[in-house]
């Protein structure tokens, strides 16, 4: 090779190799700014994209199996349902109609009060033997006895009270207010301890109601809908949808008939499941739905 040519040679050989330090620092430089703003995707088994933060909220897609049909009062305007032993605790609204009511599910109150007005009832929760029952708008809620249900005393609640549940391992109150964020609270007092904000693949989900805490997790129906969440109580993430369409026949409804009533059955998976101005309250089993997930 002459000395013109290996010059010619070297001079090509310099070029390439700052040509692909460039390339190669444009391509961290590219990759880090796509990580900071969340658009760098990831490819799923079949070979898709996939976000970072997609591949972490997955929400299983369940239905309710029913398993057996217990009569309901179809004048109580459920807020609140939840067992504890074999009694069921029901709290009901309405101005003027409003009570909180014990006896085994399907069967006649062995206990009952009724609220005067202008008290509306709300979501209820049983501690030992507490039960709690929160007031929509009138800034009190009912510490009661829960075997007769009479009240013990009234505390201060200046918030909106919606559902209400406790969450044993944590000893503490969860508690809703119609929007996408629920509320801890003491178990003794009611005062606010914290709090977290609820979504569904990062987006917000309003109008939590009645609440249910099972464990680690709170499940919660959306009003005005047949839709009940599980929601993971540490990060506020919803971890299942439950589709509960199709319990009450067209001819069953009547106005303001909406599910509003979830209570975990104690030492089983199952649940009862009924509604405001419900004639019926099922036993049910959440199961997959079509696949495992959307």
């Amino acid at each position: 090779m002459t000395r013109p040519e290996r010059v010619r040679a070297m001079t090509a050989s310099v070029l390439t190799g700052v040509l692909l330090i460039c390339c190669t620092s444009c391509t961290v430089r590219d990759a880090a700014e796509g990580r900071a703003s969340g658009t760098v995707a990831e490819h799923r088994d079949d070979g898709a994209p996939e976000s970072e933060s997609a591949s972490t909220d997955r929400v299983e897609r369940l239905r309710v199996k029913v398993l057996d049909v217990l009569p309901h009062d179809p004048q109580a305007f459920t807020q609140g349902l939840e067992m504890a032993g074999d009694t069921l605790y029901e709290g009901t609204g309405l101005v003027g109609r409003s009570s909180v009511r014990a006896g085994p599910p399907g069967g006649r109150p062995t206990a009952r009060v009724v609220m005067p007005a202008p008290l509306f009832g709300e979501g209820i929760t049983v501690l030992g033997r507490t039960l709690w029952q929160l007031t929509w708008q009138n800034g009190i809620a009912f510490e009661r006895d829960a075997t007769t249900l009479e009240e013990v005393r009234r505390v201060p609640y200046p918030d909106e009270g919606w559902g209400v549940c406790h969450q044993r391992s944590r000893n503490r109150l969860v508690t809703s207010d119609g929007s996408s964020r629920l509320t801890f609270r003491h178990p003794k007092t009611l005062v606010k301890t914290g709090g977290i904000d609820v979504t569904e693949n990062g987006r917000p989900v309003a109008k939590l109601n009645e609440l249910e805490c099972v464990g680690d997790a709170v499940y919660a129906n959306v009003l005005f809908t047949e839709r009940i969440l599980r929601i993971d109580l540490a990060t506020g993430a919803v971890r299942a949808s439950i589709d509960a369409t199709g319990l009450l026949r067209k001819n069953e409804r009547v106005n303001g008939s909406v599910l509003n009533g979830v209570a975990a059955v104690p030492g089983t998976n199952q649940f009862l499941i009924t509604g405001k101005l419900w004639p019926k309250m099922f036993r049910v089993v959440f199961v997959p739905r079509d696949g495992l997930t959307h």
